[in-house]
């Protein structure tokens, strides 16, 4: 369920694509200075764009340095450091925690249930530091379980769940600016469990597991088309409008780069690599 809330490259100045780089690599280094490689490995674009979103509107004292590390041990690179991206990286570390033992509780996962009792410790802790974010996360997660396991197919409901966990991390201080970053993640995370839905359908379908769009057809086709991506335009809408109303002048661009463009590159992969699969399938059905 990660990796939705992305950036379009080919659309970002240098020094924009320079600054977002530098956020990432500094959520990298946190998250394994303070929780260790386990939780380096749960790094994802979507508390990478947190980071940005908070640094930017609360102004954030940030310090960059040139680094090496394992994966890049060669060059040096920009890495941030700052209080939002530690507070992104423990919200990861939350996130990742109950996203491993959800994933055991489901398919059995041994990664997952290894994964979780690496990060247990670590959540203990955070859910004391963060009751409110935590209690959300666990609540939340579990009433996904339950959807599942009922077959629910009310869309605004179960993609709603996610939305409210990803609307109570958005929150990091109880100040004026709360609502609307509670509006802003809650409509991502309706969107994120929405792509994850689309991404996941044709698994799901062959393993006959629970999917929201299961008994949709050809979500792709050109008749339903209009409908799931109206569907996916209109939270990001929502989004996008309680992002504009926050008081936010550096790294504007990056954050705009990723709503207005960057979050629907995955769609775009999806939607391909169907047609892709149609087109086979249509010149098989022709050769014979």
């Amino acid at each position: 369920m990660f990796g939705y809330i992305y950036v379009n490259e080919q659309e970002l100045k240098l020094r924009e694509y320079t600054a977002y780089r530098s956020f990432y690599c500094g959520l990298c280094r946190n998250l394994y200075q303070r929780y260790g490689r386990t939780a380096q490995m749960m790094l994802n674009y979507d508390l990478t764009f947190l980071a940005i979103l908070l640094t930017g509107l609360y102004e954030s004292e940030t310090k960059v340095e040139e680094r090496r590390c394992i994966l890049h041990p060669l060059n040096r690179h920009k890495s941030a450091e700052n209080d939002a991206i530690s507070y992104a990286a423990d919200m990861c570390v939350l996130l990742s925690y109950h996203k491993l033992k959800d994933d055991w509780t489901d398919e059995h996962s041994i990664i997952g249930a290894s994964g979780a009792a690496l990060l247990k410790k670590s959540c203990k802790e955070l859910m004391q530091r963060y009751p409110r974010q935590g209690k959300a996360i666990e609540e939340n997660i579990r009433l996904l379980g339950e959807a599942e396991k009922e077959q629910k197919k009310d869309i605004d409901y179960v993609a709603g769940l996610t939305g409210h966990f990803l609307g109570e991390i958005f929150v990091w201080k109880k100040d004026v600016w709360q609502e609307d970053l509670r509006q802003m993640g809650f409509y991502l995370g309706k969107f994120v469990y929405l792509m994850d839905a689309l991404e996941d359908l044709p698994k799901d379908r062959k393993k006959k597991n629970y999917n929201l769009f299961l008994d949709c057809g050809d979500v792709f086709e050109a008749s339903e088309e209009p409908k799931y991506r109206k569907m996916l335009t209109d939270v990001l809408a929502e989004s996008a409008r309680a992002f504009e109303r926050l008081p936010i002048l550096e790294y504007a661009g990056i954050l705009r780069n990723v709503l207005y463009s960057g979050v629907w590159g995955r769609y775009v992969l999806i939607k391909n690599a169907h047609d892709e699969k149609q087109q086979k399938h249509q010149s098989r059905n022709e050769e014979t």
